[in-house]
């Protein structure tokens, strides 16, 4: 399930504008969209990197998310879908829907190996099928859940009455997987849809844990990386690896994982590694009230305080101090910008040392870049985005993307580079048409970037 966790830059963005150290407003210039908005710009099909880590470490990490739920219930056997996979829509999907899950079996079939194709909707079930409906709608259902999937049901009418007592839902319970239903808001942007495509599709063929440590998969409620990267495809084709089958219990796999690894990434079978520490229950519950919850502020910050103290103390190492770090200064924006600038810095030296100019650093620098456009310091705003844009590019994250683009137009326009700063704008609104999706909303996101620069305050 993919979680409403609030790490959107969209949220983020606005607290910047109230936080940064800048004169008050009095007015903000109207910002000009020569020619309207251009055409929304989409992701080609590109194989993820794949991964860097050693095989001993990624062989644990593939038993944490096969063999528990989020929750932390385990689960007593493996389950998968034996045989072709078929993937079916059901009508009323939005248009990009189409295009982002072809692009998502092709990758499936190329890296992970599985044999799963698209069939037409209303024939015979589906092993899997999508379908979409209102976000309150289907938050009255499963109010936390972006998006979610189940087992058993083929739509939303057999997910209602298989709801009640002795229903069949139950993940933990399946020795074999035959049908599973993926639910996506259909009122939501192209972005989230994918993302949603991936993550669920992902649950739905494979593991149903998420794991926070990770800093390399998408299979981790950070919603950092919003599509399956090379990690990911490697655990879904060891998962369908013929060496494996539907109800083997943990110790069965955890005994035949290592020689699959080392035949399936050569490269990580003699790395180094220790073993990845285990979720901690504690740290998940404060990370969760800080991002996820509907608390006060000062209650939130005081959970991310809770969250980085338990980080430091634990000495952990991995993404998830760094990622402390992040939730803090996330929070403090509109009450403290410097205690939320100094905690985005940290949070960006934890993640490069870890990931050197990844995707989380790039989520960071997207910060940072716009306290430097507040304060009119256009040479830090952009070599700060140019650092974080391939990165932003290589992650398929439309939302950041743009964002960074429009913080760069603006820095340019500071420089009195008004042709380059316009071309960049233009380049942004593509992008900007993917994440967002209403009109209305890329217009307000770039009146809201325009409003950080100083030149456009009075």
């Amino acid at each position: 399930m993919k979680k409403a966790l609030t790490l959107t830059v969209v949220a983020a963005l606005l607290s910047a504008c109230s936080a940064a150290p800048v004169p008050d407003m009095a007015e903000r210039r109207e910002t000009v969209i020569p020619g309207g908005l251009p055409p929304m710009n989409v992701f080609a099909t590109a194989s993820a990197t794949p991964p860097r880590r050693g095989n001993a470490g990624i062989a644990a990490d593939f038993l944490d998310l096969s063999f528990e739920m989020e929750s932390g219930r385990p689960i007593p056997v493996m389950s998968r879908f034996e045989g072709p996979v078929t993937v079916t829509v059901a009508p009323g999907a939005q248009a990009t829907l189409s295009g982002d899950l072809d692009r998502l079996i092709a990758r499936l079939r190329s890296e992970a190996q599985i044999d799963i194709r698209r069939v037409p909707f209303g024939g015979a079930p589906a092993s899997i099928t999508i379908e979409t409906l209102p976000r309150a709608r289907m938050q009255r259902a499963v109010p936390d859940a972006a998006c979610f999937v189940v087992p058993r049901v083929s739509s939303w009418a057999q997910f209602r009455r298989a709801r009640g007592p002795g229903g069949t839902l139950d993940w933990t319970t399946l020795t074999e997987r035959e049908h599973a239903a993926v639910f996506i808001p259909s009122d939501v942007s192209p972005q989230e849809v994918r993302d949603c495509l991936h993550e669920e599709i992902g649950q739905a063929l494979g593991p149903l844990n998420d794991l926070y440590r990770l800093s390399d998969s998408i299979f981790n409620d950070d919603n950092y990386n919003a599509v399956l990267t090379g990690f990911d495809m490697l655990v879904l084709r060891a998962y369908y690896d013929d060496a494996l089958q539907s109800g083997l219990s943990r110790s069965e796999v955890a005994a035949r994982l290592p020689a699959i690894l080392d035949r399936l990434n050569p490269r990580g079978e003699h790395s180094g590694g220790t073993r990845p520490p285990a979720p901690d229950r504690q740290w998940i519950d404060a990370i969760e009230q800080a991002l996820g919850g509907n608390a006060p502020t000062q209650v939130r910050i005081a959970a991310a305080e809770r969250a980085l103290s338990i980080a430091t103390n634990r000495r952990w190492t991995d993404v998830r101090l760094g990622f402390s770090y992040f939730a803090l200064g996330r929070l403090t924006l509109s009450r403290d910008a410097q205690t939320s600038l100094r905690a985005f810095a940290e949070a960006g030296r934890q993640f490069d040392r870890i990931a050197p100019n990844g995707i989380q650093s790039a989520h960071v620098n997207m910060q940072l870049a716009a306290f430097a456009l507040s304060a009119g310091e256009a040479d830090q705003a952009l070599s700060l985005v140019n650092t974080a844009l391939p990165a932003a590019m290589q992650g398929q994250n439309a939302t950041l993307l743009a964002t960074l683009l429009m913080i760069k137009a603006e820095a340019l326009e500071l420089q009195g580079r008004m042709s380059e700063a316009a071309s960049v704008r233009l380049d942004s609104l593509g992008w900007a048409r993917y994440g967002f999706g209403r009109d209305q909303d890329v217009r307000d996101r770039l009146t809201e970037v325009a409003a950080l620069s100083p030149q456009n305050r009075s």
